[in-house]
């Protein structure tokens, strides 16, 4: 299936390591342009050069307000238009309500939350005249609770509010607004966490043993092809929607594991 992404800029902030990367490869294979935006120009550009320039970048710390507004500037001052925004950086970084304290609960909606209105925010004025569209990405957090992580679960709450709250705001300039939401999806940095555990071959093995869809882990590919069709026309009457792409995890009956 063409999803006609054939050209479109699409901002992928967080885009150069695990979900990130796999959503900027799959928008690149597809036709589309995909803007980096994160805080490692040597990881932004390690992705860039393993696609051959069919993507960009821009170094940016995003849980600093002018630099978040400075690059979607960048983006459109270099190209001119906008078509789709992925908010996808952040990181479960276990600020808790017994391990923590105000300051780190709210370092951490920053780096979680805070960006995905301003990025949005700054490139709406292009995104209206595009009638592009708006992915979040998600966590299962926000639905289960996981335990020791208060933000990053409240940051997850609040995108699956912002994806419907700007799905009802939008509908005016026709751009669509959805989320998808990860359970258990394999990437560098959560093998690095699974690595911190006791047993961490038996605590995998736990883990993959309750994902119901043949008792694997989510890939970032299969994430990234999610993403692909919600930004592109193919999806045009979909909106509103948080789309759990996570092998049954989340919303199935565990007894069936």
């Amino acid at each position: 299936m063409d999803l006609q992404l054939k050209d479109k800029i699409i901002i992928v902030s967080g885009g150069a390591k695990g979900i990130g990367e796999g959503i900027v490869k799959v928008l690149a294979a597809e036709g589309a342009f995909p803007v980096i935006i994160g805080r490692s120009e040597e990881d932004n550009l390690k992705v860039v050069n393993d696609l051959g320039g069919k993507a960009s970048q821009i170094v940016a710390e995003l849980t600093d307000p002018a630099q978040c507004e400075n690059a979607v500037k960048t983006v459109i001052k270099k190209y001119g238009h906008v078509d789709g925004l992925v908010n996808n950086a952040g990181v479960n970084d276990g600020v808790g309500l017994e391990k923590g304290n105000y300051e780190q609960f709210m370092a951490s909606l920053h780096k979680n939350l805070v960006h995905y209105y301003l990025l949005a925010h700054y490139a709406l004025p292009e995104l209206k005249k595009s009638k592009g569209a708006i992915v979040n990405i998600g966590s299962k957090t926000a639905e289960t609770g996981q335990g020791n992580t208060s933000a990053y679960a409240a940051s997850n709450g609040g995108r699956n509010a912002l994806t419907r709250e700007w799905a009802v705001e939008l509908l005016p300039y026709g751009i669509r607004v959805n989320a998808v939401i990860v359970a258990e999806c394999w990437t560098p940095l959560y093998a690095t966490w699974i690595k911190t555990l006791a047993d961490p071959d038996e605590k995998l093995k736990s883990i993959i043993s309750k994902i119901p869809l043949e008792n694997r882990m989510t890939t970032c590919e299969e994430i990234a092809n999610m993403v692909a069709f919600l930004l592109s026309e193919r999806s045009s009457h979909t909106t509103g929607q948080l789309i759990h792409v996570d092998g049954g995890y989340t919303h199935l009956d565990r007894a069936i594991s």
